[in-house]
């Protein structure tokens, strides 16, 4: 198997790049479209801001349509939410992806933000990438949730001020709110569901 982690060339997703070799992924960090055409699946990692991550996006964005149904995607905190219809980070209407119905909305003023570190993930229906997992702890670092429009996506959600949908899935389509690559064994598992789905 061949895996693309997306270059926004926004962050470091070096933790995540690691973390998917320590699984004996095949694993490349680009955003050529040849790579990408070539590769079985495409993980979003969660770097950077929304409307910079778009912005970055917007000249394949047509090849990750195409893609969209043909090859797995995993997205990770950032890449989750860029799967949605759009987002007012930063204080302006973002578009995105539109995979998923929904906005990306910032979280509310009663709870301290970002919302970092450990929470309790708590599954909801059956889960691909929550398979043998349910109330675990995952680490999380944001600001900002989707506020999903559409039945049958949310898998998973955490308690923080609002109930934020932490693992969404759609077809071939997967995103977790938090990240696995900082999440210890618990998210590693999660890694390894998302590869044996790929493989299958």
């Amino acid at each position: 198997m061949r895996i693309v982690i997306l270059d926004y060339a926004l962050g470091n997703v070096f933790s995540l790049y690691v973390a998917f070799r320590r699984l004996s992924a095949d694993i490349e960090i680009s955003s050529d479209e040849k790579v990408l055409k070539n590769c079985d699946a495409v993980v979003l990692p969660g770097v950077g801001s929304f409307p910079a991550a778009m912005q970055r996006i917007e000249p394949i964005r047509w090849f990750l349509e195409d893609m969209k149904g043909e090859k797995p995607m995993l997205g990770i905190c950032l890449g989750l939410q860029l799967f949605f219809e759009s987002s007012v980070e930063g204080g302006v209407k973002t578009k995105g992806l539109g995979f998923i119905k929904g906005e990306v909305v910032e979280l509310p003023n009663t709870v301290k933000k970002p919302h970092m570190g450990w929470n309790t993930v708590v599954k909801i229906a059956d889960s691909t990438l929550l398979k043998d997992l349910d109330n675990e702890y995952f680490y999380f670092a944001h600001s900002y949730y989707a506020q999903v429009r559409e039945d049958n996506v949310v898998k998973a959600v955490t308690t923080y001020g609002v109930k934020i949908p932490s693992v969404v899935e759609k077809d071939s389509l997967f995103g977790t709110q938090f990240h696995p690559e900082k999440s210890g064994k618990y998210g590693r598992q999660v890694l390894i569901n998302f590869l044996k789905f790929v493989k299958r």
